[in-house]
């Protein structure tokens, strides 16, 4: 299943009928500013992502193998000495087999800001139920550059909905270009991609992670 494009009329019908109901509003949010990939965490997400790894114990050179990522790169992302890119975060909680949450922000902290190639995310709010563990975030889709996603893990979905700006979204073998207005669901563990066609673009974006 590829997706569906819809308007802001049947918005809501479509997010409650893919990912329930969702107790989070938006009001007011500036256009995200472009910064560092992680603004003043590094050390805050490498001490999670560690945690997490010897919780599951995993080796770095383990993790290492499993994320496609060097071992120095882990070493210095848990160190805090490097400040990771939405690529390298997602790289590595798929490995670990947890939502990228699990390492931006801990509950009850202040939300996160990561950056990649091309996309800008700021963790608005983080829902779990027994089926699932969704996560909102407000995106920039910078113009000039693709965000090209790896697989995330199986059964794990993405809903976008652009604000202002147009965006190409969806699968990497088939994305959908999308208006103010339009919303697509696609499904996350496949590659994937964000490209703005022209200026830069805002978007609510929506990740689910089955439980």
């Amino acid at each position: 299943m590829v997706g569906s494009v819809v308007s802001m009329r049947g918005l809501l019908r479509v997010w409650r009928s893919v990912y329930g109901t969702i107790g989070w509003r938006v009001r007011g949010i500036k256009p995200l500013s472009q910064g560092v990939a992680l603004t003043g965490q590094a050390s805050e997400v490498g001490a999670r992502i560690r945690e997490l790894r010897e919780a599951r114990a995993l080796s770095l050179s383990a993790l290492a193998r499993r994320s496609g990522l060097g071992k120095a790169t882990l070493s210095g992302l848990e160190a805090g000495t490097r400040n990771p890119t939405l690529e390298t975060l997602y790289a590595v909680t798929t490995a670990l087999g947890v939502p990228l949450t699990a390492a931006l922000a801990p509950p009850g902290a202040a939300p996160g800001t990561a950056s990649g190639a091309a996309v800008d995310a700021r963790l608005l709010d983080r829902y779990e139920d027994d089926e699932a563990v969704t996560e909102t975030y407000r995106v920039r889709v910078r113009a000039g550059a693709a965000q090209h996603s790896a697989a995330h893990a199986p059964g794990t979905r993405e809903h976008l909905t652009v604000l202002a700006g147009t965006v190409l979204a969806g699968t990497a073998t088939a994305p959908v270009r999308l208006a103010p207005g339009d919303a697509h669901t696609w499904p996350a563990d496949v590659p994937h991609l964000y490209r703005a066609t022209a200026a830069d673009a805002e978007a609510i974006l929506l990740v689910r992670y089955p439980a």
